[in-house]
């Protein structure tokens, strides 16, 4: 053989080569999509086994998130949740200086009463937000706490704990790595991330959409 058979010989096999590559790659079935569950710390409510995941980025300080969970949190749990049609997790992103605190005395709670708190400190923001003009914020939130059973003493223990804390930051963190949040609330629904901000009725729509399909 010439050396310019061999060389063509050689040019022949790395088509070849390529060209079963290249139907390989267009053959094989599509890589199944990445389940979105929960982690270790999440706060949930429904069936993990539901057809819709939805994750909801908020903020205690949040006005919007407030009113996500004043008007849209009682349909979405009676309708969706509730019915086993949706998996919903709660995840802390903080936007301002108050929400690390508030987040570290919920999480000083017992699992069954975080939703409650939380749904407690959306409803009386006036009283301890300082985005309400609140000045006392550490008086503010001892309030609230107490409304559940929490002392001063415990609640300072709670907002001072560094491994809580690294947690939260760790959470926001992930959020803005993974899906790119960067304000609230942001929910992300089977994996994909919804325009911040949301109205329940946009979200209420995308829902509906998905279960519509199953």
């Amino acid at each position: 053989m010439s050396r310019n058979q061999g060389l063509l010989v050689a040019l022949v096999v790395v088509l070849v080569i390529g060209a079963v590559a290249a139907a390989w790659h267009f053959l094989r079935p599509p890589a199944p999509a990445v389940a979105v569950v929960a982690v270790a710390g999440d706060h949930t409510m429904g069936d993990p086994h539901a057809p819709v995941v939805a994750i909801e980025y908020a903020a205690p300080q949040c006005p919007f998130c407030a009113e996500m969970n004043n008007t849209g949190m009682p349909v979405l749990k009676r309708n969706y949740i509730d019915t086993g049609r949706v998996f919903y997790i709660f995840r802390v992103y903080p936007i301002g200086p108050a929400d690390i605190p508030a987040e570290s005395i919920a999480r000083c709670l017992p699992a069954d009463k975080y939703f409650a708190f939380i749904d407690l400190l959306y409803r009386n923001q006036a009283k301890w937000d300082p985005e309400n003009g609140v000045q006392d914020v550490r008086g503010g939130l001892i309030a609230m706490a107490r409304i559940v059973g929490l002392d001063e003493a415990k609640v300072d223990r709670c907002v001072n704990d560094k491994d809580t804390q690294k947690q939260i930051i760790s959470v926001a963190e992930d959020a803005e790595k993974r899906f790119g949040i960067s304000g609230t609330p942001t929910f992300v629904i089977n994996g994909e991330v919804q325009t911040p901000g949301a109205t329940w009725d946009e979200i209420k729509s995308k829902l509906d959409s998905l279960l519509a399909k199953k």
